[in-house]
């Protein structure tokens, strides 16, 4: 199971709330600084960047271009040291769903790979060492030196 808070809703779907989830202000500067973050090709300023939006991010991480961080709640990720976050990967640490949204921590150890195009999902920890493969969907856990891939990401055999 994820480690996620779940906040309901009543009436419209709960991205209708978001306003009461995440200032307008926060989310419009975090949309700034991550959106640039995306194109730079400056390792150690994404990285200083990254922090200045509250994310723990350590030493000797590279993020890809395109790399994507969660908007509302980019202060919820933890990287660790020497970890890839491969082309157009996607960290969220909130989902709108139709009557409830949910927030929950990601924590990536460290010497982890993130493959490109792949997506971890809210209350998910990256065990030190694991592979995550190209397009994965990461939907739970992986523990420590562990390869996964697919959708949803399964351990390799």
């Amino acid at each position: 199971m994820r480690n996620v808070t779940s906040y309901p809703v009543e009436g419209k779907n709960s991205l209708q709330y978001w306003t009461q989830a995440v200032s307008p202000l926060k989310a419009v500067r975090n949309f700034l600084v991550i959106e640039l973050c995306r194109y730079l090709p400056f390792l150690n300023m994404k990285n200083f960047l990254y922090r200045l939006l509250g994310m723990k991010v350590g030493k000797n991480v590279s993020f890809g271009l395109m790399a994507m961080v969660d908007i509302f709640f980019p202060q919820l990720i933890t990287i660790g040291d020497n970890s890839i976050l491969g082309y157009n990967c996607t960290v969220l640490c909130h989902e709108f769903l139709i009557r409830e949204y949910r927030t929950g921590p990601v924590v990536i150890g460290k010497n982890v790979m993130i493959g490109a195009n792949a997506t971890i999902l809210p209350g998910v920890s990256i065990g030190d060492g694991a592979v995550i493969g190209a397009g994965a969907v990461v939907t739970e856990d992986v523990p420590p030196n562990t390869t996964v891939f697919g959708v949803p990401a399964k351990p390799k055999n």
